[in-house]
């Protein structure tokens, strides 16, 4: 008797049972992300996610690996990157592989049962196996979907918020103001020279005053950065003036042998507004 085949077909019309199994004990304390929703939609489609996974599992016990891990990848793809499980904390997502995997354990343990005598326990400790394996090998290939998903999620915020915090602002049509603010690492100080050197081609700019007062602590490869700025808008043809230094930059630029003898500083922004550079 083909007990595989067998035990496919119990375990196939046990799919919506365990599901609803499955969300009754749920646990919905969670504070956010997939787990924690009301409405009654999302909660749906959450169940016909679970359902969908519990239909291709069961095909563990009459396909093929390959084939059986080539039906997953849709299932996998999908849902590592819905927007409610990237909100999710991924240890609760692997709390909830592990419940079902426990889930199958026992309807393994179930149908052994019931068919006690007729099948080796050689034959149920491979079921066990299987699934285990299985489950493990879901779990792997989950999270490196949604971490490449989140991570590209992550980068494209990254570069918003990169470009919203280094805008060139035009003061008229040949004059134009960078002021930095907040903490400036070197994934940002890379960005800002790229970033402004192009916006002041783009706007013919002829003098950029760059506003340091808001900055309060920078590193030495970004001081160094700040700095090859102005040497790149120098060879543009650029003027620069550079306001509102901190005492901690200057020390820091002075550390590194930076020369400030042909720039333009000055102590605040309103002094480089007035200055004549003509």
């Amino acid at each position: 008797m083909d007990f595989d085949k067998k035990l496919y077909e119990f375990l196939k019309d046990k799919t919506w049972q365990l599901t609803e199994e499955w969300y009754a004990t749920l646990d919905k304390r969670n504070t956010g992300g997939v787990y924690a929703m009301e409405d009654p939609e999302a909660i749906q489609r959450m169940k016909e996610q679970n359902h969908e996974f519990y239909k291709r599992l069961n095909r563990l016990f009459v396909e093929d690996r390959d084939t059986f891990l080539e039906d997953f990848e849709e299932w996998v793809v999908e849902v590592a990157t819905d927007e409610n499980h990237i909100r999710t904390p991924l240890h609760f997502i692997l709390r909830e592989f592990f419940r079902v995997q426990s889930q199958y354990v026992n309807l393994i343990h179930q149908f052994s049962e019931v068919h006690k005598g007729e099948i080796s326990q050689e034959k149920i400790e491979s079921w066990y196996q299987e699934v285990i394996n299985a489950v493990g090998k879901i779990i792997e290939w989950f999270t490196a979907e949604h971490y490449t998903y989140a991570q590209k999620i992550l980068n494209a915020q990254r570069e918003m918020i990169n470009e919203l915090s280094s805008p060139v602002i035009s003061l008229d049509k040949n004059r134009a103001l960078l002021p930095l603010v907040g903490d400036i690492d070197t994934a940002r100080a890379n960005y800002l020279l790229e970033n402004t050197l192009l916006q002041c081609s783009e706007k013919k700019v002829s003098c950029l005053y760059i506003d340091l007062s808001g900055v309060v602590i920078v590193d030495t490869m970004v001081a160094q950065q700040l700095f090859r700025l102005v040497e790149a808008l120098r060879l543009l043809g650029i003027k620069s003036v550079i306001s509102g230094i901190r005492p901690e930059i200057a020390q820091t630029a002075i550390q590194l042998g930076i020369q400030f003898n042909d720039m333009t500083t000055v102590s605040n922004l309103e002094q480089a507004l007035n200055l004549d550079l003509d």
